[in-house]
């Protein structure tokens, strides 16, 4: 029996590439024969770490493939047309409407998944969504088997290693820093966070700085209205980041003094449990599964009044008390995604589907 994973594009810290990686050394740990299979890989997959989606080997009807859903692709019709067992992880996919007027082609990539999603609801037998978010959207389509929630399997220890020397100088000014992690695309709302940002530095902090960390889409032209957006609003001191080495990232993590998320749709959000790693204080807007991954932690909020969100962050940011409440909160909340337990969940309901129960 083998075990696969199947997914459209894998790449090297991003969420569900480093998921696919976690999910395939526990299977070998498991004892399993298993392989990586993607459409697309990114230019840090090194040779053998995966194989080309079209060289799927031919399938008995006891081996299993796990299918990561999070686009429209040709995949999702192949993996629902396999003769094999099928789990299908769904990491949701972004609602094609954010999209209009930035890029016409993920905008009809995103509504072509959700269509084909729906067709899946028959074909598939389990289903593992990253949040409870993602799991009543499944419901919601008719999907007839068994639906669990797993979230994605987080190293923890990976985010203690060494940051990079000279980031943390450049970095070392003593100025506030205000972070968000996330793929710059229009779901994610950095408009939003810019002029938050812009409110808090002319009303409180004309020092302040903001670093937006995220690659962005080629054909998008959302990263360049964020930057005409800026220079209309005046700011200063606001960087996009990308292509960061993993180091750097974590020095920008360890510099920041309040994290701000203020998007509209995530299916998890693991930026969010990375800043708790950091004891990085969270304000977030309370949309998708936002509220479910934060479990209760960090700050949510409401509305988007960029007013009163700028004095929010200034109360997390001076009121050394509530900054500490927060990130024990924090703390707390992070307990319930430890690797070893989130781990021992993937092998239990694995090692069940295996034997039929």
């Amino acid at each position: 029996m083998k075990i696969l994973q199947l997914l459209t594009t894998l790449k090297h810290g991003d969420a569900i590439g480093n998921h696919v990686f976690i999910l395939r050394d526990i299977i070998k740990e498991m004892g399993y024969e298993t392989a990586i299979y993607a459409e697309f890989t990114g230019p840090n997959i090194k040779p053998g770490e995966a194989l080309s989606a079209d060289r799927l080997p031919r399938l008995s009807k006891d081996d299993i493939v796990i299918y990561h859903l999070s686009t429209g692709t040709k995949l999702n019709r192949i993996f629902g047309n396999l003769e094999c067992r099928k789990i299908m992880i769904y990491h949701n996919i972004t609602p094609g409407h954010y999209f209009v007027g930035y890029d016409s082609a993920a905008r009809m990539i995103c509504r072509k998944g959700r269509r084909e999603l729906q067709a899946l609801a028959e074909k598939v037998d389990l289903c593992l969504a990253v949040s409870g978010y993602n799991k009543a959207e499944l419901d919601s389509m008719g999907f007839k088997c068994r639906t669990e929630v797993l979230p994605i399997i987080i190293p923890f220890e990976d985010y203690k290693r060494e940051s990079d020397g000279e980031r943390d100088r450049l970095l070392d000014d003593n100025r506030t820093k205000i972070l968000f992690v996330g793929r710059i695309a229009p779901n994610k709302c950095q408009e939003d966070v810019i002029r938050a940002f812009a409110e808090y530095k002319r009303n409180f902090d004309k020092d302040a700085r903001l670093f937006l960390i995220g690659s962005s889409e080629v054909k998008s032209t959302y990263l360049g209205k964020l930057k005409e957006y800026v220079d209309l609003l005046g700011t200063e001191d606001v960087e996009f980041l990308s292509d960061l080495s993993f180091p750097a990232l974590i020095s920008y993590y360890k510099a920041a003094d309040l994290f701000l998320c203020m998007s509209e749709h995530e299916g998890f959000c693991v930026p969010l449990l990375e800043a708790m790693a950091f004891d990085i204080p969270i304000i977030a807007y309370d949309a998708a599964a936002i509220p479910e991954t934060l479990g209760g932690a960090g700050i949510l909020l409401k509305e988007k009044d960029p007013v009163f969100t700028a004095a929010v962050m200034d109360r997390v940011i001076k009121d050394k008390e509530l900054r500490n409440r927060i990130t024990e909160d924090q703390r707390r909340r992070l307990e319930d995604f430890r690797y070893d337990k989130i781990r021992d969940r993937f092998e239990k309901l694995l090692r069940d589907f295996i034997a039929g129960s």
